[in-house]
């Protein structure tokens, strides 16, 4: 059966990115009946940013030669090192199990979250074993990136994760952006909430078709 873990990292409780989450889970354990479901707010549980022993985690991995949990178990043993792998392994664990990576996040600053940043810093090693999973990236945008727009070249978000994934081996990773949503608020942008409008509809009726076809195949249980 496939196994969706999903995060979210906006520092809003009622923010887009979330909305679209939530439509995604609906819609994905409709067409998944069987499927399991591991969630995580980024904010309400946050992860602790890096350290020197997590730093020192990883070099020991490469230096090592680790391929699994097993390996790595033995060579975080020490004593120096214990500790920022007992904070580390349980969120590597989470991410091994899952065949659907889901994550809400906002754009903040043309980038991600410090909140989403450091859990790709925490769980990331040398040898984590990604291929073959899913990633779904809701985003929400206070304005407008999208291809042919004047601020495209300031989304630095989608090509991060795009590039982190694909480095880990993940060639299914899928983008649905809900745009311009500062217009409702915002007076200044006031001739653009009807766009917004459009935006948040049309990411919507796309989260609903892309939660019925990931994973693509759905492993065996």
């Amino acid at each position: 059966m496939a196994h969706l873990l999903h995060l979210d990292a906006s520092a809003r409780s009622d923010s887009f990115s979330r909305e679209l989450g939530t439509a995604f889970v609906k819609h994905w354990t409709a067409a998944h009946p069987e499927g399991t479901y591991t969630y995580r707010d980024l904010l309400s549980e946050p992860v602790a940013p890096i350290d020197e022993a997590r730093v020192r985690v990883a070099t020991q991995s490469s230096v090592n030669g680790v391929r699994d949990l097993a390996a790595m178990d033995e060579v975080a043993s020490a004593p120096e090192l214990a500790e920022a792998w007992a904070a580390t392994r349980p969120l590597i664990e989470q991410l091994l199990a899952a065949d659907v990576l889901l994550i809400g996040t906002p754009m903040y600053n043309y980038s991600i979250p410090a909140a989403l940043k450091a859990w790709i810093d925490r769980v990331t090693l040398p040898w984590l074993p990604l291929a073959g999973k899913s990633v779904v990236v809701l985003s929400a945008r206070g304005g407008a990136y999208g291809e042919g727009t004047p601020r495209q070249p300031f989304d630095f978000q989608e090509p991060y994760l795009r590039a982190y994934f694909g480095a880990l081996g993940i060639e299914d990773v899928e983008f649905v952006h809900t745009e311009l949503t500062h217009a409702p608020v915002m007076p200044f942008l006031a001739q653009f909430r009807d766009a917004h409008a459009a935006s948040r509809a049309a990411a919507l009726e796309a989260v609903e078709a892309l939660a019925a076809r990931v994973p693509a195949e759905a492993p065996a249980s």
